[in-house]
């Protein structure tokens, strides 16, 4: 592939990430509703069902950027896709027939999690690869942008088809969305690339990107940073809807709307970021973000009845604003700094450590609010999401503007050291 096709391949690729956030979106509500109102699970069944969605990052997070690597980048996200749709529309054929149990819908969730992985990894080497350097980015918020929106409208109309329709039957638009999504990823050019006579033992590809990583004096850090947000986030996965539908006894229609409100935040910080970063620099930004999104987990299990419904809707925009600051940030920095025959490893071992983070959160969150309740549990991880701005106050980012403004040979020298204004 041509490293750069114009603008009309990124709209396509754009097109059909968006179509499958879309039905993605939708099946968020869908899934644990008809876990909840179908099968009647428990608080640990919820945990498991959330931790299955990511726990394929604990498994075959590192090996991915080698595979990715290896593979066409095209095929690579096409086959996903199509696995992904099989999975999720054997949800409602299972429950026509009468078979439908909680063991399936992990199995579903953990079939979609393995594919969401090299989905992933090859999605967000595929960019940098059909955009400018200059433009990166700026495509990067936009996407971000885009997720936010879809995030905003899936979960009121998955909230609002539940309602009308049944958990169960909603469940097949993201089927659907899966593969809208494979056919305008065929459509786009393959990649050629340079294939080695012998590639290097999988060991030794994995190694090379964990070390590049972990050694680095940003990327190291940021990456521990993220880890513990997603910790928290695989914890709202588990208990967000058991909280609403158990505790604040929310109907499914106000329960996709509370859930879409992240949305919101999602879209206001993905369009800030290039203004908040410019005027205040990369580095400031990560850190500032970081404690926002601190707030936002404290606000959101607070109060009763509809000072909850509000409480729990600022704390989510809140905490979903400050964590794409972070997101659109670091992902820009990590796909511009990296040697390019090193970036999908390094994608897949940011991704392997702070991915996975999301499954442990969420089966110690489950098992946590089945002793604890829901409400409890939430505070208790607020006060968890506190070690992501810690470990960016104890690394050398605390000091900079900006990320770049760090000299990777001498990694205790900033070029700039400022406090934060």
């Amino acid at each position: 592939m041509s490293v750069r096709q114009g603008a009309g391949v990124f709209w396509r690729w754009w097109t059909a990430g968006t179509t499958s956030s879309v039905g993605s979106a939708v099946g968020a509500v869908a899934l644990p509703l008809t876990a909840l109102t179908v099968l009647d699970a428990s608080a640990f069944e919820m945990g498991l069902i959330a931790a299955a969605s990511y726990v394929a990052w604990l498994v075959v997070g590192l090996p991915a950027g080698v595979i990715v690597q290896r593979l066409p980048l095209r095929g690579a996200q096409v086959g996903a896709d199509l696995a992904r749709a099989a999975a999720v529309a054997s949800v409602p054929l299972a429950w026509w027939w009468g078979w439908l149990t909680v063991a399936q819908l992990v199995v579903v969730a953990l079939v979609v999690s393995f594919a969401n992985v090299l989905f992933d990894v090859a999605n967000a080497t595929f960019l940098p690869a059909i955009v400018s350097r200059e433009q990166l980015h700026a495509r990067n918020s936009l996407t971000s942008a885009t997720h936010a929106g879809t995030q905003l409208s899936g979960p009121t109309f998955g909230g609002l088809a539940v309602q009308a329709l049944g958990a169960v039957p909603t469940v097949l638009v993201d089927a659907a969305s899966y593969l809208v999504s494979a056919a305008l990823l065929w459509s786009l050019p393959a990649r050629r690339v340079d294939v080695p006579d012998r590639w290097p033992p999988v060991r030794a590809m994995i190694a090379e990107g964990w070390r590049y990583v972990t050694r680095h004096p940003v990327m190291g850090p940021t990456m521990w940073t993220a880890t513990a947000v997603n910790f928290v986030c695989g914890a709202q996965l588990a208990v967000y809807p058991l909280y609403l539908v158990r505790e604040l006894h929310a109907p499914a229609a106000l329960v996709g709307v509370l859930l879409a409100v992240e949305g919101v935040g999602s879209l206001v910080g993905a369009a800030l970021t290039p203004w908040i970063t410019g005027r205040w620099g990369t580095a400031r930004s990560v850190v500032v973000g970081c404690l926002v999104a601190v707030g936002g987990a404290v606000l959101v299990p607070v109060g009763a009845g509809w000072p909850a419904y509000l409480a729990f809707a600022a704390g989510n925009v809140i905490f979903a604003g400050g964590v794409v600051v972070l997101s659109v940030t670091t992902r820009t920095y990590r796909q511009t700094a990296s040697p390019p025959d090193l970036l999908s490893r390094v994608m897949a071992t940011v991704r392997f450590v702070s991915w996975g983070a999301i499954p442990v959160g969420g089966v110690v969150a489950g098992a946590l609010a089945g002793l604890a309740g829901a409400r409890t549990t939430l505070f208790v991880f607020a006060a968890a999401s506190v070690l992501a701005p810690l470990a960016l106050f104890l690394s050398p980012v605390r000091g900079l503007r900006d990320l770049t403004d760090l000299r990777i040979g001498d990694p205790a020298e900033p070029r700039h050291v400022a406090p934060i204004g």
